[in-house]
């Protein structure tokens, strides 16, 4: 969908907009930060640049890092990466970024141009936050239970993850964990039984109505399964 025209901001009024907080920013130094690949603002078909909010925010975030942290353009470069993989960016050179879910720093002030993007994490990146060493990563990626997606790991990598991890310190490993893939698979079969005719019609209707099933039902196998787990453990007491 095309986004009205007075959402974007011209590079006058971009300037406008900061030179109270950055008194020394020029449009040479909007037009450098670009080429360098900080920012990547829309261009006109005529060729004028074209920002938005986001891009506003951007912009903002290189020049307090410049200004305050005298971070240099690489790292301030590497931290944008960071937030535009759903991260909070290391607060050290040499040191790791961390998934927002699994900081405890609180909202990133960034947040405002990153925050539609899906997570996207390393391998480090994804031991780190989960406290998986990387042989148990090895194992359980063996047996399907994480998937690498391109050259990251997403948000359901993650909460995996985390969850082999916690279940690992009272001693069951991945191994045994290989029926719970199962039971998974076999749900998600169920799931798309419903859904496949809803997104074989045709329109945009159906496609919601089909993502709406999805989640109903999957939110309901999570509590039937929980439920029968609960009642098969109390009725062995």
């Amino acid at each position: 969908m095309s986004v009205p025209a007075r959402a974007y901001l011209s590079i006058g009024e971009v300037l406008s907009r900061l030179r109270t907080e950055f008194s020394d920013i020029t449009i040479s130094k909007i037009r450098f930060l670009e080429s360098e690949g900080l920012i990547e603002p829309q261009r006109t078909p005529s060729g004028y640049r074209k920002f938005t909010t986001a891009d506003l925010e951007r912009l903002r975030f290189v020049l307090l890092a410049q200004r305050d942290q005298y971070l240099p353009l690489k790292v301030i470069k590497d931290n944008l990466d960071a937030i535009d993989r759903g991260l909070v960016p290391a607060k050290s050179v040499g040191a790791v970024a961390t998934p927002r879910l699994a900081s405890t720093d609180g909202v990133l002030t960034s947040d405002q141009f990153a925050s539609d993007n899906d997570l996207r994490l390393t391998r480090t990146e994804l031991l780190t936050a989960s406290t998986l060493t990387d042989e148990q990563l090895t194992e359980i990626e063996s047996y399907g239970l994480i998937a690498i997606r391109g050259r990251h790991y997403d948000n359901d990598a993650l909460s995996v993850a985390k969850a082999v991890a916690e279940i690992s310190a009272f001693g069951i490993g991945a191994r045994h964990l290989r029926a719970f893939k199962t039971a998974a698979d076999r749900e998600i079969g169920l799931v798309e039984q419903v859904t496949t005719p809803l997104l074989r019609q045709k329109g945009s209707e159906s496609k919601a109505r089909a993502e709406e099933v999805e989640r109903e039902l999957a939110s309901l196998s999570i509590r039937l399964h929980a439920s029968l787990v609960r009642a098969g453990l109390h009725r062995a007491k």
